[in-house]
């Protein structure tokens, strides 16, 4: 920005209407009424030209811009007056000129203004579509990884469905074995007494000779165990039934300790030899929970311990234990297994993380156990030293 000194100022621009009035009357007072201002072109801009004229130039820089002009009587006021009057044509040009310059500096501070204004709209804008597009994407993103989860999350359901599955298949296996064979060998009693039948002649000869007596004596033992054997697979079926109800969406009051003996006699049946489980389980007050989620979780909870004795390669003990205070209720399960390191543990109940083998798990046991406590508005903690073993502490509140 730079202001026009070199600017020629006409005397019609500097003198305005009401100041040529002004200055016209003031003069007339100092050289009487034959007086007259004139332009540079030879127009008067104010008076008339007196009888015998005579003239001074009014002069800013170099060239006159005009000329005062009155009678010759009053010829030695002249030049003062002229001089009077160029004074307040200087004044009046600085003025214009410093108004000129304040009208320059606020025209292009405000086209300045205006370009940055602009500038800054069309950025906000950009950024504006760029942060929705951002936003769009992260929910894309979040959304992919949610159901990625809930895959991997339905893939470890299914592999403990499998593992479930596979140990109850075991525990129904034995008995069964057992009731066949007692079956069987009582079919063949009964053949013998169908050969009693055909020999009731003969009498008591053929009834030692068949030794029904051991036959009675031994098929009652039979019978009384398959009977044992049946009851523990209707066990077996009901605890099942019980334990696998992990999508039942609805509250119940349930008493923990009963979930806790369901979640041991399912894993009970799958413990290598060596691992044993001990209970020592406490009054607690029943509650209004997800029973469904807390048995897939103690499993869980179980199947890991289980794991870290076996990967300690000796024999141990899991013990469960629970109690209750004015608080709410304490769940521990301990192990005397591998243990964890510090980081280990600092990462424990992160999603997807795991200590175990590429394959051996998907990582989201610790993960969705913290989210089922965290539903019943509960607390979870490891406690663990390194082929020292791991105690999972769990605290869920009884509502007052």
């Amino acid at each position: 920005m730079s202001a026009n000194f070199d600017r020629e100022w006409p005397l019609a621009e500097l003198l305005d209407s009401p100041l040529l009035a002004r200055a016209g009357n003031l003069l007339r007072q100092l050289l009487g009424d034959g007086v007259a201002i004139q332009d540079a072109q030879g127009d008067f801009l104010w008076g008339s030209p007196p009888a015998s004229p005579i003239r001074e130039p009014l002069v800013l820089e170099l060239e006159p811009i005009g000329w005062l002009l009155c009678d010759d009587s009053h010829a030695p006021a002249l030049p003062p007056a002229a001089g009077l009057l160029q004074l307040l044509l200087r004044a009046q040009a600085r003025f214009h000129m410093a108004a000129d310059l304040h009208v320059r500096a606020m025209t292009e501070d405000f086209e300045t203004l205006r370009l940055e204004h602009a500038r800054l709209v069309e950025s906000e804008a950009r950024y504006k579509a760029l942060a929705t597009q951002l936003e769009a994407r992260v929910k894309q993103q979040v959304a992919q990884l949610e159901e990625r989860q809930q895959m991997l999350y339905e893939a470890e359901k299914l592999a403990s469905v499998g593992q479930l599955a596979a140990g109850i298949a075991h525990e129904i296996n034995n008995p069964l074995g057992f009731v066949r064979s007692n079956l069987s060998t009582f079919q063949h009693y009964l053949q013998q007494f169908g050969e009693l039948k055909q020999r009731l002649a003969e009498g008591e000869a053929a009834w030692r000779a068949l030794d029904l007596d051991f036959t009675l004596d031994d098929g009652g033992d039979l019978l009384r165990d398959s009977v044992k054997g049946l009851d523990r697979i209707a066990r077996i079926v009901a605890e099942l039934k019980s334990f696998s109800n992990v999508d039942h969406a609805s509250e119940e009051y349930t008493d923990i300790n009963e979930c806790l003996h369901h979640a041991g006699s399912v894993i009970e049946g799958q413990l290598p030899a060596g691992i044993n489980l001990h209970f020592d389980l406490l009054p607690l007050p029943p509650i209004v929970c997800l029973p469904g989620h807390l048995n897939q979780m103690f499993l869980g909870l179980l199947r890991n311990a289980a794991q870290a004795i076996a990967d300690a390669g000796r024999p141990g003990k899991i013990s469960i234990h629970s109690e209750a205070d004015d608080e709410g209720m304490h769940i521990s399960i301990q192990d005397d297994g591998v243990g964890m390191s510090a980081e280990q543990q600092a990462r424990a109940f992160e999603p997807f993380y795991t200590t175990r083998p590429v394959g051996s798990g998907a990582g989201l046991g610790l993960s969705s156990a913290r989210n089922i406590v965290l539903a019943h508005s509960g607390r979870i903690s490891i406690q663990s030293r390194p082929d020292a073993g791991t105690r999972v502490n769990i605290f869920l509140p009884v509502p007052k």
